[in-house]
Order: structure tokens, then sequence, then C-alpha cells
């Protein structure tokens, strides 16, 4: 049997954000103002070949997923990079910081920060894809932290990131447990992803509470 988190955005596109779906049947994207990923349930050939039209009309896109991916028509591979999945059960240690709500009024700023810090694709609407909190410092955001895919029994954490002037106040791993705790607190499970050679962002996780669940194959989908 196939886990629900093997490719989160086929799962969560099916489910809890389907309204979000572009595509029909075989292959699934998220809406570009909100997110890049897309997905198919299977390999089967009719589901590689919706895929790749789908990538030629709308766009490139990354496919997340457990699996590796075979060769999909009408597209070539950008990128490819090995990633790690992991999920949390419980968390170690309590949030305790001041932080604030964050939502429309403040997306203009959270994009900014995003395309400064990188902490992963960001667009328009990625902050509506779930909740989010920062931190302010004299009325600047300088660390956020947020949800995204979500399957249903599971949220992603999502959008952690610090601006460099105020890292290493322990900003990006507080937000996270405030993020994790409410996740856990509706009966869901938190899971988030790193590029497997990221240690530092790992080790973190790792103290937080979070597991190795399975290894992930990252995949950019750009038309032929």
């Amino acid at each position: 049997m196939t886990h629900p988190l093997d490719r989160p955005a086929w799962t969560a596109l099916r489910t809890r954000q389907q309204a979000l779906a572009q595509g029909e049947g075989r292959a699934l994207r998220y809406d570009g103002d909100y997110a890049i990923f897309a997905a198919t349930g299977d390999h089967a050939p009719p589901s590689l070949a919706a895929l790749g039209a789908l990538i030629g009309a709308t766009g490139p896109a990354i496919v997340l997923q457990k699996d590796p991916l075979p060769p999909v028509p009408g597209t070539r591979v950008g990128k490819h990079r090995m990633g790690v999945q992991m999920a949390a059960e419980t968390l170690s240690g309590a949030a305790d910081m001041d932080f604030l709500e964050l939502g429309d009024a403040d997306a203009a700023e959270m994009l900014a920060l995003a395309t400064l810090t990188e902490p992963g694709p960001f667009f328009a609407q990625t902050h509506r894809l779930g909740d989010f909190i920062g931190i302010r410092h004299e009325g600047r955001l300088v660390a956020m932290a947020g949800e995204r895919m979500k399957p249903d029994g599971f949220t992603e954490v999502s959008g952690v990131c610090t601006h460099p002037g105020w890292r290493g106040r322990g900003y990006a791993g507080g937000l996270m447990r405030v993020v994790a705790e409410r996740i856990l607190a509706r009966g869901e499970t938190p899971f988030l992803h790193a590029y497997a050679d990221n240690r530092g962002a790992i080790a973190l996780y790792e103290s937080l509470g979070f597991r190795l669940r399975c290894d992930m194959n990252v995949t950019v989908l750009e038309p032929d």
C-alpha cells in the first residue's frame, strides 16, 4: 500500500486542497500562484503522458515523491536532487516565544522575506495554503514559519525562514515548534522536507522531534 506521504502533493490535491488543483484525472498540479508542485497517482504510461501534457500547458513543475520518476513524455529534467521527508508524532520541549499571526496584510513582506532567504518555492498566494506566524523587530518581519501541503491527516511545516541579520536567535526552531504543536493539537501529523545534504537543517528538525520517514526524489520538470 502506498503511504499518503509518498506522493504528498497528489494526496493533498485529491483531498483537502483539491480546490487548488489544476489538471484532471491522472495528473494534477497546484495553482501556480500558490505552489509549483505537480504529481500523478502512479507511473502508468497514461499518467506520465497526462503529466507531460499538463506541464506542457502550464509550465515547469516540481515532482516530489518517494519513488524515482521515470521519463515523462514531452518534458526534460531541469534538476534532480535527493531530499528527505520527516514527520513528528511528538515534539521535544515546548514553545516559548512571542510571535504574531500573519495573513493577507503581511503578504508582500512574507514574499520579500522568502525571496531573500529562499526557504523553498514561495509565491504570491503561498501564505494562503495554511496558517503562518512570524516575528517582527521594530515593525519589520524578520522570521516566519507556516503550513503548505495538506494531505488528509497530515500538514506540512514549510516557509521557515529568518532574515540573515536576525539568525542565531532560535527563531526558526521556535516558530516551527509552534506550528507543529498546532498541527498535533488538531489531531494531524506534522511533516516536512529538506534536501538530504542540508545537515544543519536536519539536525534542527531532529532536535524538535522530527524523525526520518523516507528519502524523497525532488525532480524539476520543464516542457521539452
